[in-house]
């Protein structure tokens, strides 16, 4: 079964002047010939990505969406009418956004974080601002340890709420923080902890000291930069090491720990210094 807003495997039907029509079990569907590979034929098998057309026939292109069905993407409005707003998601067709589906109300220009959906009435590819309604932490599929994907959903006191494998929310804490990060950014993290009522703690990057590793190669550059000392060490305040090393206050301690181990480095009272080779 073909379905909007997703990609698909499918077999090349018939050619046309205007482009090839694709098997979907009926008539087929338009790959445009603007998007038809060069010596594509009848038989041949292609992967594109279907959705509606602004004459609400279904359409394939080989042109790639910022997300698909199913994703949480952050996404800028390109219009907006009264019956809703619509984003630029990277197709030649506009998302579009049900006003009920709004928060606040979308504005031209203004980017949004939205979880793109299937209309189970009408088949078409709609997005959403409502995503809290997909997330929820009841019965979790991670454990402790695991790795994930993870999008930035918003910030709050204490750090970034983040939706876990499009499924589960969880917590980024301040001082796990090591570079800067905004709402709908996207990257790999790992479980750090989770407590009996389900809340989900996660951490960025790799696990364990491959993290460390990574920021090694910066702590050691800052120093040749600056003449073999650095005034930081483990009673730092935690925003000014941020601020300067672009890491947490424990990812610094880590690394430096790592590179005194190593002889890289020494403690002095007020920072840390390069050892000479």
């Amino acid at each position: 079964m073909i379905l909007a807003g997703q990609y698909n495997e499918m077999k090349v039907l018939r050619t046309v002047e205007f482009g090839v029509y694709l098997d979907d079990g009926n008539e087929g569907i338009l790959l445009p010939k603007r998007f038809v590979p060069d010596g594509l034929v009848e038989g041949d098998t292609i992967n594109v990505f279907v959705y509606h057309d602004s004459e609400d026939r279904l359409i394939a292109t080989t042109q790639q969406p910022l997300g698909i069905v199913g994703d949480f993407v952050k996404l800028k409005a390109v219009s907006v009418t009264p019956l809703g707003a619509f984003l630029d998601w990277g197709l030649m067709k506009d998302l579009f956004v049900p006003k009920s589906q709004q928060i606040t109300g979308m504005r031209p220009l203004g980017e949004y974080l939205v979880k793109i959906y299937r209309d189970e009435q009408t088949g078409r590819t709609a997005a959403t601002e409502r995503i809290e309604q997909f997330l929820n932490n009841d019965v979790l599929t991670v454990a402790e340890g695991d790795e994930v994907d993870m999008v930035v959903m918003r910030r709050t006191d204490i750090g970034y709420l983040m939706i876990i494998n499009k499924q589960h929310t969880g917590v980024l804490h301040l001082n796990e923080v090591y570079r800067t990060i905004g709402v709908g950014d996207h990257f790999k993290g790992f479980v750090k902890k989770i407590y009996p009522d389900n809340r989900i703690d996660v951490v960025a990057g790799k696990k364990g000291y491959t993290r460390v590793e990574d920021e090694t190669t910066k702590v050691l550059r800052l120093l040749k930069e600056n003449d073999g000392y650095l005034p930081y060490n483990d009673k730092s305040d935690p925003e000014a090491i941020y601020l300067f090393f672009g890491m947490s206050k424990k990812t610094f301690k880590m690394t430096t720990g790592n590179l005194y181990k190593n002889r890289k480095i020494s403690f002095e009272k007020t920072g840390i210094k390069l050892v000479e080779d």
